[in-house]
């Protein structure tokens, strides 16, 4: 079969074909093991019992779910709409009953749980009312809403939502469209048999991308080690509609931006988009999900799975979103004993599953049953020989050794400076590497520790945005409360000045207080002089007024002698009626009643020193 694919490639070059395709740097050329799963036709497997839907099946917001447990669902039936700008629709792949909303293991590199919808197969199979859509007289915004709703996603393995990247762009004008059918990694071979099966359906597909983007051509980019996959599209392309260019097959020439370069000898810079150029990029087997959602009204809800490694019967099956794991192993045979654990994607950038029971998802592409002699441990690796094999084979044309040194230090800020977020992590530096030294590992590290610095950094500019905001509102309404009390102050000003301006003087009240302390005080002495001439024994006299206590220190002193004065005369008075001491009571209680109204005016008379008035 090598052979044949050989002298099929050596006919494709002979006519001409591949003669505009230009080069990369680097790339590698592992062992492809694709003929193992490209022989058999495309295989349906029996309908799954128990589907596990993950609502993380795509790059963005987790859609919101519009089931809940018990619902009877159809085929087709949305269970979870898109939410947010970046997201997609989740989709019934069978009729039945949601049995769960809740976490599970999902196919994911960190191995956590997350949140799935389960659905208990009915065996109907019924589908919902499926609405077509006749594309060619309808407006393209109506278009593109719709599409929205199907859940279709990048089915090349980056599940990026499709409607997001048809969505017009008044800053750029898109006129050419790449169809990337190179699948440069090993082991996969999906897309290779999607276009020798359906490739009517794919064409069919990109005049409606075509219609969408307002692209004024189409280039179909296929690596040369798929002959029959090639003619086929060949085949089905109208003059005008596509041109079916090869390329040679070297490692990533499935990458998005490398495989413009290649066709079109353009290069795309690392801070630009490739539709900022004018260029955007498909994957074969996501243009067939978009004809068959206008076409035939049918979301997102199966895709074409490459099943192989250690198994009976490598091959590739349509499989349904949530099928269990093991119900795609038993339909290619099932795994062999000796199985060690099973990788999802191709050998270079795919991951290993956290089990064996996960679902399928929209990036299940591929799925490898591995054993320690396809894929051997890694030895240990040893120190950097600065041998610069790694950087002939970096795509990216970046410097990996300096990029290692920095990632282990911890040293991330020459790590950014030498462009570490260019690397698309291919693994072309770890394959060469003859110290078996797992650079990508270092730079998966160093690019996390970057992203976590700067949101810390980002969410410490938040909060000091906030505090200088909450600072400068503390300052304005201080100034709004002085100006306010500016105001106030300024509109009191003429009611004082008409006062002043009154015919009444205002110290009148200040002496006619005067006027009555003096008159307190006069009062208080006749009392004293009156009981003196009279002889007799002094009557109680009454409380000091508030007049009298608030008086001038002179004035207070006078009271003070008045009152000593008022004893005296009681005394002298009953000694004058010849009362002996142990006959006084009479007398002594007028005189004791006297001499307490005197401690009480000398107690009144410091508390008024202590209050001022």
């Amino acid at each position: 079969m090598n052979t044949v694919v050989n002298f099929a490639s050596h006919i494709l070059q002979g006519l001409g074909l591949n003669k505009s395709v230009h080069a990369f740097n680097g790339g590698v050329h592992p062992p492809e093991h694709k003929i193992e799963s490209s022989t058999q036709p495309i295989g349906q497997l029996a309908l799954p019992k128990i589907l596990t839907l993950p609502l993380r099946q795509h790059v963005g917001y987790l859609p919101k779910v519009l089931v809940k447990v018990g619902d009877q669902v159809l085929k087709g039936q949305l269970l979870a709409e898109a939410e947010g700008t970046v997201s997609a629709a989740i989709h019934a792949p069978t009729s039945g009953t949601v049995t769960a909303i809740d976490a599970q293991i999902i196919p994911h590199p960190s191995g956590l749980p997350d949140t799935c919808i389960t659905i208990s197969s009915d065996g109907l199979d019924t589908w919902t009312a499926l609405q077509p859509v006749t594309w060619q007289k309808t407006d393209k915004k109506t278009l593109v809403d719709s599409l929205r709703r199907s859940g279709i996603v990048g089915l090349g393995g980056a599940t990026f939502p499709s409607h997001i990247k048809l969505r017009s762009n008044s800053q750029s004008t898109i006129h050419t469209l790449i169809i990337n059918a190179a699948e440069c990694e090993p082991y996969i071979t999906c897309d290779d048999l999607l276009m020798r099966e359906r490739a009517s359906e794919i064409v069919a597909g990109i005049e409606i991308v075509k219609h969408l983007l307002g692209a004024q051509k189409c280039i179909i980019g296929i690596e040369d080690n798929k002959p029959l996959a090639g003619l086929a599209m060949r085949a089905a392309c109208q003059p005008g509609q596509a041109l079916v260019q090869t390329v040679p097959t070297l490692y990533p020439s499935g990458d998005a931006r490398r495989l413009i370069q290649l066709l079109l000898d353009l290069e795309i810079p690392s801070d630009k988009r490739s539709t900022d150029l004018g260029v955007q990029v498909f994957n074969v087997a996501t243009v067939l999900a978009i004809y068959r959602y206008f076409a035939f009204g049918e979301p997102s809800i199966s895709r074409i799975v490459t099943v192989t490694g250690n198994v009976a019967r490598p091959q590739n099956f349509e499989v349904l979103f949530g099928t269990p794991l093991p119900d795609l192993m038993s339909a290619a045979g099932g795994a062999h004993a000796n199985t060690s654990h099973y990788i999802m994607g191709g050998p270079m950038m795919g991951f290993d599953l956290p089990n064996s029971q996960v679902p399928i998802t929209k990036a299940a592409n591929c799925i490898i049953a591995a054993t320690a002699d396809l894929f051997p441990a890694a030895p240990p690796a040893m120190p950097c020989i600065r041998c610069t094999r790694c950087a002939d084979a970096c795509p990216v044309n970046l410097q990996p050794q300096e990029l290692y040194w920095f990632a282990k230090s911890d040293n991330f800020e020459k790590a950014r400076d030498y462009k570490l977020f260019d690397c698309i992590e291919c693994g072309c530096c770890s394959y060469v590497c003859p110290s078996t030294i797992p650079l990508v590992q270092y730079y998966r590290y160093a690019k996390s520790e970057i992203i976590a610095a700067d949101k810390a950094q980002e969410a410490a500019d938040l909060a000091r945005e906030r505090n200088e905001f909450r600072l400068a509102r503390i300052e304005r309404e201080k100034l709004e409360r002085a100006q306010k009390h500016a105001e106030r102050a300024a509109a009191s000003k003429p009611e004082i000045s008409r006062a002043g301006n009154s015919d009444a003087p205002t110290a009148a009240p200040s002496d006619a207080a005067v006027t009555d302390k003096q008159a307190a005080i006069a009062a208080a002495i006749a009392r004293a002089k009156a009981q003196k001439l009279a002889g007799g024994a002094a009557p109680a006299q009454p409380t000091p007024t508030a007049a009298e206590v608030k008086a001038s220190p002179a004035d207070k002193q006078a009271l003070i002698a008045a009152a000593i004065e008022r004893a005296k005369a009681a005394k002298l008075a009953a000694a004058q009626a010849g009362l002996t001491p142990k006959n006084t009571e009479n007398v002594s209680a007028s005189v004791q009643a006297e001499i307490n109204q005197t401690d009480a005016l000398r107690e009144q008379v410091q508390l008024t020193k202590a209050t001022p008035d």
